[in-house]
């Protein structure tokens, strides 16, 4: 290491690649990444792992899984033209939509030559609009209290204590949404209600096994939990999925190949409400712009966006919530009390 070189501390180095500290741990344990240690056994990065960690992100955008990006960096390029595929009919629907917009263009000023004002909302058309918002009341256990969620996000995180009521707001959700699916916790007491399913529409069994497939790949462990998750996900017909406790049955090298996956679809895909409690499927530090969280107070007072940095109204409260899957697997379903004292 020489003076004239970078070499950037594991924070730094995953600030610059837009991703978690934790997702460069993830590389480095599965292979994909090496990097320098000084004298004192700390993780460095210089130009030559941000390289390579640069090409490991871009890979991860374009839906590869850890197994497919180790194979690509290894000169094995299989999965690399499927995921290329995918990528350019995304870039293509944003070339045909900014094609037609600036087609209106082009008429709007012919006609503003010729001294005709535009028609009424054709300006607005001409921009392109943001994520839609949504408000409801709440329903019960709070009192009725308006809630403006705001724009919907890709991914939506739901947070709360036990009791707080976070579950009657995801089903609130999945009512008020257009098209919404509720995937409540029945999913994991009929085990065969997928296989059936999937049985029945070939399609649908042939996207589920692809997810599957990508997500073992990538870490996760084969399970019926894990089945019946992207069999809910896989769906064609909702516009938007809620979950009750995303992490549900599954173990924490699922649940991260869970979240990774979630984080790697393609622009404009289904918007997902995940409930959860655990710490590898929200990790504070690794929200994105395209993701939100909503808090659910235990005093049933309304629920609450939370800005994922510390300092932010909530986010003591968020952190407080969490844990890691092997805690929540230890304590699942217990509530905290203290006994009376005279």
């Amino acid at each position: 290491m020489t003076s004239s070189t970078e070499f950037l501390n594991a924070s730094d180095a995953a600030r610059r690649l837009g991703v978690s500290a934790k997702a460069l741990r993830l590389y480095e344990q599965r292979g994909l990444l090496a990097p320098v240690r000084t004298a004192a056994g700390w993780r460095t990065y210089g130009p030559e792992q941000m390289a390579r960690a640069g090409e490991i992100v871009a890979m991860r955008a374009l839906g590869l899984s850890l197994a497919e990006a180790k194979r690509v960096l290894e000169g094995d390029p299989r999965g690399l033209d499927a995921a290329l595929a995918m990528h350019h009919t995304v870039l293509e629907g944003r070339m045909l939509e900014l094609s037609g917009m600036m087609e209106r263009l082009r008429q709007l000023r012919d006609r503003l030559r010729r001294g005709e004002a535009p028609a009424k909302g054709e300006l607005a058309s001409l921009v392109a609009p943001g994520p839609a918002g949504i408000g409801f009341e709440l329903p019960w256990p709070w009192g009725g209290e308006r809630f403006e969620l705001g724009p919907v996000r890709a991914l939506t995180y739901i947070i709360g204590p036990l009791g707080s009521g976070k579950t009657r707001l995801a089903q609130k959700l999945a009512e008020v949404l257009p098209g919404a699916l509720f995937l409540g916790m029945d999913r994991l007491v009929d085990g065969l209600a997928a296989a059936v399913r999937m049985e029945a529409d070939a399609a649908l069994r042939q996207r589920v096994e692809r997810t599957l497939g990508w997500l073992i790949e990538d870490g996760a462990v084969a399970s019926e939990a894990l089945t019946a998750l992207c069999a809910g996900l896989e769906t064609d017909w909702p516009r938007a999925v809620v979950i009750d406790m995303i992490e549900a049955g599954l173990d924490q090298a699922s649940q991260e190949a869970v979240i990774a996956w979630l984080r790697q679809r393609p622009s404009g895909a289904r918007p997902v409400f995940a409930m959860t409690r655990s710490n590898a499927i929200l990790d504070l530090a690794a929200v994105g712009a395209e993701e939100a969280i909503v808090f659910c107070p235990a005093n049933h007072s309304p629920p609450l966006l939370v800005a994922p940095y510390p300092g932010a109204a909530g986010y003591e409260s968020v952190a407080s919530c969490l844990a890691s899957p092997e805690v929540r697997a230890r304590t699942e379903g217990m509530v905290a009390w203290r006994p009376q004292v005279a």
